[in-house]
């Protein structure tokens, strides 16, 4: 198996490529990720180009092409399935489509060990701008215990999980929710900023891959969680 997997879910970019059979499925060949604001556009196809180059491959011999869904940057989102679905349809693959959130959810799984004393939820968050974020909780064994929303914060969220579970909140959305959430006991922040990977994307896809959990490339859209917003501009005045 060879999947290329992609997320520009948030204003970052990365892409990966695991291979491998049998026992050695889902290895991670290679990784290219930017974090400067506003690349997904400019540079995804030519990361693409060079992780797949880079790793000894084809785009031709590819397996499956997988995408971070959403939710996210609804820019973001469009750029990346736009392209994940355009490789499908020029290549001939199968497209699989991984939750943004599940996916950051694998970055932190190993930290359940600081936590062996008592029941631990994880709930990554993706900043939706003002006081709300996007976000969903999963227990150890990764089943989704709250379905995945778009959450306005107050210091009366989350009080029923909080009061019989720690939690711990992470992602660029957690940071400003610290204060709404921060007295509750059971209420645990991560210092280290998780940022949507491509890497975790894959190791999900690998597993979706082999259960055939795929994808129309024709219908398939983004998970947005909500509808894009514009401001109208102002009239000028004399």
């Amino acid at each position: 198996m060879l999947l290329l997997s992609i997320d520009t879910s948030t204003a970052s970019c990365s892409v990966a490529v695991h291979g491998g059979d049998g026992p050695d499925a889902g290895t991670l060949l290679g990784c290219y990720e930017l974090f400067t604001e506003r690349t997904s556009a400019a540079m995804l196809t030519t990361l693409i180009g060079d992780v797949v180059r880079h790793t000894g491959h084809e785009l031709a011999q590819l397996d499956a092409i997988a995408v971070s869904k959403g939710p996210g940057s609804y820019t973001g989102l469009r750029i990346g399935v736009s392209t994940a679905k355009g490789l499908c349809f020029a290549l001939d693959k199968p497209l699989l489509a991984i939750n943004t959130l599940q996916a950051m959810t694998e970055q932190v799984r190993p930290y359940a060990t600081l936590f062996a004393d008592q029941p631990i939820l994880f709930c990554p968050m993706i900043d939706a701008r003002r006081m709300e974020v996007y976000c969903t909780f999963y227990d150890t064994t990764g089943r989704e215990v709250r379905p995945t929303a778009a959450e306005i914060i107050t210091p009366d969220s989350f009080a029923d999980l909080l009061a019989s579970s720690r939690v711990l909140f992470f992602g660029d959305g957690a940071a400003k929710c610290q204060p709404a959430l921060g007295h509750h006991a059971n209420a645990v922040f991560l210092d280290q900023l998780i940022i949507p990977s491509a890497r975790t994307v894959g190791q999900l896809a690998t597993q979706a891959f082999a259960s055939g959990q795929f994808e129309d490339p024709a219908t398939f859209e983004p998970f947005y969680l909500k509808e894009f917003m514009t401001t109208q501009p102002r009239r000028a005045t004399a």
